[in-house]
C-alpha cells in the first residue's frame, strides 16, 4: 500500500551534512518503497536557524533555505519540500503544503522538533521519532512546551531500544515507546576501498548541551566518555582524527595525546565533503554520549561508515543485544578492549571491511528498516 507521507526534519535550521544525511535517508528510503513523500519543516517559535558561515543562530533562514534548495535538487526532490517561517508567517519552497497536509496519510516527526500547527493537525496519523534517548524523555518531563508537542502525536519511537523494552532507569514520560533504527539507503553509501594510510576517524560534538538530571539519574555528554580513548593515538601507528565541534573543549590536551583535530564545518559543509571524510577513513574509532549507556542506541553515523565497508570500533551502549559485534564492528567498555579491537582490525583488515558492509546490509538497509517502522506507525 502506497501512502502519502509528510516527513518533518531539521535541514533548513541545521544545514550541516551529518544531520542532513540522517533526515534525507528517511525521505529517499520511503520513496524507494513506493510512498509519496513530502518534506515540510517549521522554524518553531524560537531562534533556531544556524548559519555555519557566520557561526550564529538566529531567526534568519536564508543560509538554510539556499542549502536546502541545493540538497533537494541534488536528490531529485526539488519540488517536494517547503519551510514555514513562523517569525515572518511565510512559507518558502515549492511544495503546496496545504494540499499535501489535506491528503496525507502519515506524519513522521523526526527528532520530534516540530510543533503541530493547524495544517498538520488534519493528518490522521502522527509518528513521533526521538533520536536522543534518555535526554529526550527527561526533557519532556521538564519542559512543558515539548510535552505539549509530544501529546499531539499518536505513536512514539525511540532510538534507545532498551528504553522501549523497559530495561533502563530512564523515565518513559507517560508514553509507550517503540524501538526504531535510522534507515541507511545503501545506494548512497557504495563500498569504496579506503585510501592507503587512512586514519581512524570520527565526527563528534564535545558538548551538545548541558547534562540532564532526573532524581539521582545524570546523563552526560561525550565530554564524559572521551577519556576512554584519549590515549589511543599513543598506542597505534595509525593517525587518529576527529572532526570535533563544540565550545570549550580542551584542544591542547587532546592534541597532546596525538589526536589530529579537523574543522567540523569544513567536513560537514556539503553532503559530498562529509562522504569524502568517511571515504578517506580506515575505520571509525568513536565513543557514545555518557547518557546513552545501557539504552541500546547505535550511531547512524557509524552505520554510514559500515555501509561503505569501513569497520567501526565504538563504545558499547548495550546494542549487542540486537546487533552482533566482533566482525566488522567492535564494542568496548574499557581502553584495553578498544585497543584490542584496533589490533584485531589491523591484523584482519580486509575481512572486517567485508563484515562491516554485510552487517549494514543485514541490519541497516532502509528497504528492511522502514517497512517495519511503517507497520508499527500504523498499528
Amino acid at each position: 500500500m502506497s501512502l502519502r507521507i509528510i516527513l518533518c526534519g531539521y535541514i533548513v535550521r541545521g544545514p550541516v551534512a551529518g544531520m542532513t544525511w540522517s533526515v534525507l535517508q528517511w525521505v529517499l528510503g520511503l520513496r524507494r518503497l513506493g510512498h509519496d513523500v513530502w518534506y515540510l519543516e517549521d522554524s518553531d517559535d524560537w531562534e533556531s536557524c544556524y548559519d555555519p558561515s557566520r557561526h550564529i543562530t538566529t531567526t534568519d533562514p536564508t543560509y538554510g533555505l539556499n542549502y536546502a534548495e541545493e540538497v533537494f535538487r541534488g536528490a531529485g526532490l526539488e519540488d517536494r519540500w517547503a519551510y514555514y517561517d513562523a517569525h515572518s508567517r511565510r512559507w518558502h519552497g515549492p511544495a503546496d503544503h496545504a494540499e499535501v497536509c489535506r491528503t496525507a496519510d502519515l506524519l513522521i516527526n523526526i527528532s520530534a522538533l516540530h510543533p503541530i500547527r493547524p495544517w498538520l493537525e488534519r493528518v490522521p496519523r502522527k509518528a513521533y521519532v526521538e533520536r536522543d534517548p534518555g535526554f529526550h524523555q527527561i526533557q519532556l518531563l521538564q519542559v512543558p512546551d515539548r510535552m505539549e508537542i509530544a501529546k499531539a502525536h499518536d505513536v512514539f519511537f525511540t532510538f534507545g531500544r532498551h528504553i522501549a523494552q523497559g530495561k533502563t532507569e530512564i523515565p518513559l514520560a507517560g508514553f509507550t515507546w517503540h524501538g526504531a533504527l535510522q534507515p541507511t539507503v545503501l545506494d548512497c553509501w557504495p563500498v569504496q576501498p579506503p585510501r592507503r594510510g587512512g586514519p581512524f576517524s570520527t565526527v563528534m560534538l564535545w558538548d551538545s548541551y548541558p547534562d540532564r538530571s532526573y532524581g539521582d539519574l545524570r546523563l552526560g555528554t561525550k565530554r564524559d566518555s572521551f577519556p576512554l580513548i584519549m590515549d589511543m593515538p599513543r598506542h597505534t601507528k595509525r593517525r587518529c582524527e576527529i572532526a570535533l565541534g563544540g565550545e570549550d573543549f580542551p584542544r591542547q590536551e587532546i592534541e597532546s595525546h596525538g589526536w589530529v583535530l579537523r574543522d567540523p564545518l569544513a567536513v560537514s559543509r556539503s553532503l559530498h565533503t562529509y562522504q569524502g571524510f568517511i571515504h578517506a577513513s580506515r575505520g571509525e574509532l568513536t565513543i557514545a554520549k555518557h547518557g546513552y549507556a545501557g539504552t541500546g542506541w547505535f550511531s547512524e553515523r557509524s552505520q554510514q561508515w559500515m555501509a561503505t565497508g569501513r569497520p567501526v570500533i565504538t563504545q558499547d551502549t548495550g546494542f549487542q543485544s540486537w546487533l552482533p559485534a566482533g566482525d566488522g564492528l567492535f564494542a568496548f567498555e574499557t581502553f584495553d578492549q578498544a585497543h584490542a579491537a584496533v589490533e584485531e582490525l589491523e591484523g584482519n583488515y580486509d575481512y572486517h571491511c567485508r563484515a562491516a558492509r554485510e552487517l549494514a546490509e543485514e541490519h541497516f538497509d532502509s528497504d528492511k528498516v522502514l517497512p517495519r517502522f511503517i507497520e508499527d506507525a500504523l498499528a
